[in-house]
């Protein structure tokens, strides 16, 4: 055992329980303390780097150890390039959200206990390799982002948790009706997701296909796909700005990431005969998603919509099951958790200084805040495809890689990206271009800690879209894995 992962995952939890004993009234020392447990996941997670042996097959980072015998559960994390750069990706955003939770002056000691408890469900879940493990981790992570919605949102937020609440804990409990099957129907001894996978291919195509749909639907409602996709508006809309950085950048990914890791591998004959039906939902929700944000007034519900239309290249990947479509899913994760962080960050900035998000009440920005400007356009070029940022290389790894499987599919979704662009350039010149309004002036520029919390994540954007190998390198392997097991090409 490295216990590199383990430190990883419950330093947050460690710290959440710390922070109880922390008087509510010594605010500084609270946001203090909960970002300094925030950078511990970013260094363990950075030392493990440093010790996975890159090309190598299988697992690494392994900590297990006996939990229930009885039952074959066991505590079981372990890491392959899929999971790492994930876990990169969530430890790098919680800590760029907690950051950004300064402005949380409303209770603030439970507010950062549940944020920390909430990176210590994402990361168990990107970490854990035996499926009780996983499932308590996926639970974990829905109640402190319900109380996140409920208690520090604005709006209708309780109409909105309880909402959020509701989709996902119905796709939760489908999802552990899958597990159970599987578990029962394929006479395991053990929970561990590499053994389950395994036998779960071995079953007849008939209930294999119902096991895939349970999978399926619980993890679809959390990327979301279309039509599952209506708690996320309300969610994002109503959610402080740090809750919704948190909810697109990194939970989003929990769903496409056990369809990938789970639902796929386990039930090949599955995946092969839902194969179109996923690339379907994938490019109506980059259509739908993109006509979604064209028609908001909200800055924050057209960026909402517009993950809905990125992860709908997400899935086509996913189906097309070729080695370069797979990559380009997974490279779309990262991606759009970087792109979307910085999008929401940025509808922060602006409804602090303007107390709206109508993109009518504010315009000329550039003149304004060319500092802030320059990073909504970063993110806004990056969300659009430009080419030399990470967006781009996302898509276009992730279509090129589908057409040989659905080039009609590739073809419309292609057509989509002219409308993301439409939606992406139309927002960009309503609020960045043209003069400003009079009652704007004197707008502060941004401030060091909005700065603080934008920067890596426009070097990350900018520098996957010229290195894209420095991501890809990681996780090729794997991916070339489970394609194998689907049969892909």
């Amino acid at each position: 055992m490295t216990g590199v992962l383990t430190v990883a995952v419950f330093a947050p939890a460690a710290g959440a329980l710390a922070l109880l004993f922390l008087p509510a009234g010594r605010v500084r020392a609270i946001r203090a303390f909960a970002t300094a447990v925030m950078a511990v996941p970013v260094a363990a997670v950075a030392f493990g780097a440093a010790l996975f042996r890159y090309g190598e097959p299988g697992l690494q980072l392994v900590d297990r150890a006996t939990w229930i015998p009885s039952l074959g559960i066991s505590y079981f994390l372990a890491t392959d390039g899929i999971s790492l750069v994930l876990l990169a990706l969530s430890a790098l955003v919680g800590l760029l959200a907690c950051i950004a939770s300064y402005g949380i002056d409303e209770r603030v000691k439970e507010y950062f206990v549940v944020l920390l408890l909430l990176q210590t469900g994402v990361l168990g879940v990107f970490a854990a390799q035996d499926l009780v493990l996983f499932y308590l981790f996926w639970e974990l992570v829905l109640v402190p982002m319900y109380f996140i919605i409920g208690i520090w949102g604005h709006g209708r937020k309780e109409y909105s948790a309880i909402k959020f609440i509701l989709y996902t804990m119905v796709a939760s409990l489908l999802m552990l009706v899958g597990i159970l099957a599987l578990y029962f129907l394929t006479g395991a001894h053990s929970f561990a997701l590499p053994d389950l996978v395994r036998a779960g291919a071995g079953l007849p195509a008939g209930i294999q296909w119902w096991l895939f749909l349970a999978f399926f639907l619980g993890f679809a409602v959390k990327v979301p796909v279309w039509p599952f996709h209506t708690w996320l508006p309300d969610a994002h809309v109503d959610a402080p700005t740090p809750g919704s950085v948190m909810l697109a950048a990194v939970l989003l990914k929990l769903g496409a990431y056990g369809l990938l890791r789970i639902a796929l591998p386990a039930f090949p004959e599955a995946a092969h005969r839902f194969a179109f039906t996923l690339a379907l939902l994938g490019v109506i929700g980059i259509i739908y998603g993109a006509f979604a944000a064209m028609a908001q007034r909200d800055l924050k519900k057209l960026v909402a919509y517009s993950s809905v239309n990125h992860m709908g290249f997400v899935l086509i990947g996913l189906a097309a099951a070729t080695p370069l479509a797979v990559d380009g899913a997974v490279f779309q994760m990262v991606s759009h958790g970087l792109v979307s962080a910085m999008l929401f960050l940025m509808v922060g900035v602006f409804s602090d200084r303007f107390g709206t998000r109508d993109m009518t009440r504010f315009r000329g920005l550039y003149t304004l805040m060319p500092l802030a400007a320059t990073f909504m356009a970063i993110a806004s070029f990056a969300n659009l495809g430009l080419p030399f940022l990470s967006g781009f290389i996302a898509e276009f790894y992730t279509l090129l890689g589908a057409w040989p499987v659905y080039p009609t599919v590739v073809a419309v979704a292609a057509g989509g990206l002219l409308l993301t662009a439409g939606f992406n350039l139309w927002m960009m010149q309503r609020i960045l271009m043209g003069a400003p309004l009079p009652s704007q002036a004197g707008t502060p520029e941004m401030t060091p800690r909005e700065i603080a919390t934008l920067a890596p994540l426009a070097v990350g954007v900018m520098l996957l879209g010229v290195l894209p190998a420095a991501v890809t390198g990681w996780f090729d392997l794997p991916v070339r894995e489970i394609v194998a097991r689907l049969g892909g090409m």
